[in-house]
């Protein structure tokens, strides 16, 4: 054969063959949801703010309530998924929570499933005054329910990795809160807290919070006042890998120690090499930027990691603070990275034995 023409049409099988997959990949459906990579509704800076009110692209089939579902586009049968929920802070909603945690862009990489969902409005404690979207038990912690009951029948239990909760603010705290609940506590391998709670606490800024109206700091919280979004010193009731990231102007100090980890018999916590990141997160709190200790526009950043070793079971105990940085400023993509890869180090399997 003809050198030129031979590799003329070993390139158009190359293409045909790319094009085919493309096709197979597009076509794929879970949940109603065609899988699309990059993820789909995706956006960076001031064009995110007019998308936030999009609640998702998929649908909890129990309730009708909508959903965004991101996952990998080349899946083969057999293929093991780590899966995500990915939880919202009070007043967001799913499709910023989305951006600020970016973990879709990993999802063909790292074969990450992730599920970010809205809550329910409740109403407001003010008369006169719209309500706000927060997770409380009951109708959102059965939504959660049915969300993760939906990924695990449509992926398969047998093939969900591992499963992680991860929560912003009261998001975290809602995470913390069901984590060992009778429906979670057997199939949740994993907890990373964005601002949202940290076993063993970190002392919380005494000025943490919203600004106000007229962009001033909050009023100092009263001292022993409450560890807030950040708090939390009890040991909980089961088993999980923890991750705390935080900004640093949220808290005080961030603890040398975690009695996480000592429950778990690592060793003393080791730093490992900074985070650098040159492009900044996708979104911010546009409405309050300007208090750093709330958060400012988003930007590049840099992060501390320190990693808790040889913990029973492989488990991972690990803190993250990102420099310079408030309560909601996106993550970047490398220390969001970085993060999805100490979940992917940590052992899973609960899913795959669950009731």
């Amino acid at each position: 054969m003809n050198r030129r023409i031979g590799t003329t049409l070993a390139v158009g099988l190359a293409a045909l063959a790319a094009l085919c997959a493309a096709g197979a990949a597009s076509a794929k459906d879970v949940l109603g949801v065609a899988c699309k990579s990059p993820a789909p509704a995706h956006c960076n800076g001031d064009a995110c703010a007019p998308m936030l009110a999009d609640p998702g692209n998929a649908t909890d089939p129990k309730t009708g309530r909508k959903f965004w579902l991101d996952y990998p586009c080349d899946l083969k049968p057999g293929d093991k998924v780590i899966f995500i929920l990915n939880i919202h802070g009070a007043g967001s909603i799913g499709q910023w929570q989305r951006h600020y945690f970016p973990a879709f862009d990993y999802k063909d990489k790292y074969k990450l499933v992730v599920a970010t969902p809205t809550a329910a409005t409740s109403p407001s404690r003010v008369p006169g005054q719209p309500g706000v979207r927060v997770w409380v038990p009951d109708a959102d912690d059965v939504h959660l329910q049915n969300i993760t009951t939906a990924v695990f029948d449509a992926f398969g239990k047998q093939n969900i990795k591992a499963f992680w909760l991860a929560g912003h603010s009261q998001g975290g705290a809602t995470s913390h809160r069901i984590v060992c609940s009778d429906f979670f506590k057997d199939k949740v391998d994993g907890l990373l807290s964005l601002s949202g709670g940290r076993v063993g606490r970190a002392e919380i800024n005494p000025r943490f919070g919203p600004p106000k109206a007229d962009g001033s700091p909050p009023d100092p919280r009263p001292a022993g006042g409450g560890a807030g979004p950040l708090g939390g010193a009890n040991l909980p009731a089961c088993q999980f890998s923890h991750i705390f990231e935080t900004g640093e102007h949220e808290i005080v100090n961030l603890p040398a120690t975690s009695p996480l980890a000592e429950e778990f018999g690592c060793s003393p916590r080791v730093e490992e090499k900074d985070v650098v990141d040159t492009q900044p997160g996708y979104v911010w709190d546009y409405a309050r930027q300007g208090y750093p200790v709330w958060g400012m526009k988003a930007r590049p950043g840099t992060a501390h990691i320190w990693v808790y070793p040889k913990c029973q079971g492989g488990r991972i105990v690990a803190d993250v603070e990102r420099l310079d940085k408030g309560h909601t400023e996106g993550l970047e993509p490398h220390v969001t990275e970085a993060i999805i890869k100490l979940i992917v180090a940590a052992p899973g399997g609960k899913a795959q034995h669950a009731s």
